[in-house]
């Protein structure tokens, strides 16, 4: 069985949070009520539970010159999907933080960009030079 992983997030609307994740990232939905709802980005879990107001305090933090979200999840993907979402995502004219590539001629060489959920969360695409790199230092 090849792994995913499941996360589980609060959202501020879980209609809101489905029409972003399907209609602008281009993910698909698996279970969902009103209240919660099952997002399959790239094969991995991601729930979103209706909840109250929440705040994640988290401070930012500066990696090779660039302020990034402390709290951030992603998706690791192919350049070429990565490419055709990074130019989708622009057309629509969304808050999109332009790429970089980090750690540019060094292990784990990658491209990044990210954007912001519904519920304020920021969503990291990223894409290996060297996929086999992912982990080393």
């Amino acid at each position: 069985m090849k792994t995913s992983f499941h996360l589980s997030l609060p959202c501020l609307s879980a209609r809101d949070t489905k029409n972003f994740y399907v209609d602008t990232i281009g993910a698909s939905v698996g279970r969902a009520t009103q209240n919660w709802v099952d997002v399959n980005l790239f094969n991995h879990q991601l729930t979103f539970i209706k909840a109250s107001k929440f705040n994640f305090n988290s401070p930012n933090y500066v990696f090779e010159g660039k302020i990034l979200p402390s709290f951030h999840y992603g998706v690791i993907i192919d350049v070429d999907t990565w490419g055709k979402i990074y130019a989708k995502l622009n057309e629509q004219n969304l808050e999109v933080v332009d790429q970089t590539t980090f750690l540019k001629d060094k292990n784990g060489e990658h491209l990044s960009f990210f954007i912001k959920d519904p519920n304020d969360y920021m969503l990291e695409f990223k894409s290996f030079k060297d996929s086999s790199q992912m982990f080393q230092s």
